[in-house]
């Protein structure tokens, strides 16, 4: 119980601020994946806040908990029938500064906590990321930097870079690496998007397989392209919708060393997706 009870403290200690906040916005989407063996489907819901520190700072701040299941169409192994749902609950805090004029450095620290169902100290993670922008002329501005992220699956260090640029009031390009987006909108209520990203998670076991795998880590990862649409349907409520496909997809087994032990060989397959916002 006190070990639950300080995990849960760790997350929420952010929320002491929220009647300071000058941004909210409260989600919860569900998604679906569906491969060739196996089918995912998600549900996400996260709480988002924004504060201003004087003029040239400001901190976000981003709860989430997400809930994997997962359905093997195909699955002769009998000691990986348990691993059908996964959960995670994720605090992502962001500072950012300006160091002169045009150009702003942002720090991101993530603990996370990646389960099947019993949750400990051991599937406590810390991610976090160092940017730097810098803004060139009035359109493009430049980032790069450094991350402790999960896109491959298993937590490591990852550069980051990208470049955004404005093309016009409507219409934003961001090209880089882990994400691109191209962005367009037509009026305050239609926002459309084309994006490509590397992502992917990780999840402790809470069973080691007795099998001689002893498998500990269950892995994911893919390239994602999709279409997205955001449509504010009145006041400060906003539904989206999501659909594209996933390239180089993984589902593999690690063991302690975070080697492989167990590819799924699941193969590729399409994304859909739908959520429901509320921002103020």
């Amino acid at each position: 119980m006190k070990v639950r009870f300080l995990i849960c403290s760790l997350f929420l200690i952010s929320c002491l601020g929220l009647k300071a906040q000058e941004n909210f916005s409260a989600a919860v989407n569900f998604k679906t994946e569906p491969t060739e063996k196996v089918n995912f489907s998600e549900t996400n819901i996260a709480v988002f806040y924004q504060k201003k520190l004087g003029a040239k700072s400001k901190i976000t701040n981003t709860l989430e908990y997400s809930n994997l299941k997962v359905n093997y169409e195909l699955n002769p192994y009998d000691f990986y029938a348990d691993q059908d749902k996964f959960n995670q609950i994720q605090n992502k805090f962001e500072y950012s500064s300006e160091i002169t004029e045009k150009t702003k450095w942002q720090l991101s620290i993530i603990p996370t906590a990646n389960f099947q169902n019993k949750l400990d100290f051991s599937d406590v993670t810390v991610l976090g990321s160092l940017e730097i922008s810098h803004q060139i002329g009035s359109k493009l501005n430049v980032i790069v930097g450094v991350g402790r992220t999960s896109i491959f699956g298993a937590p490591k260090f990852t550069p980051i870079v990208a470049f955004d640029y404005k093309m016009n009031e409507k219409t934003n390009f961001r090209i880089g690496f882990p994400d691109s987006k191209i962005s367009y909108s037509n009026n305050d209520r239609n926002k459309f998007s084309l994006t490509n990203s590397f992502n992917g998670n990780f999840y402790r076991l809470d069973e080691i397989s007795n099998t001689e795998n002893n498998a500990e880590k269950a892995i994911l990862s893919q390239m994602t392209s999709a279409l997205e649409y955001e449509r504010n349907v009145g006041g400060n409520w906003f539904l989206n919708f999501k659909a594209g496909y996933d390239f180089n997809k993984k589902y593999n087994l690690l063991d302690s060393s975070d080697h492989e032990v167990y590819d799924y060989n699941i193969g590729n397959g399409y994304v859909l997706g739908i959520g429901i916002k509320y921002k103020q």
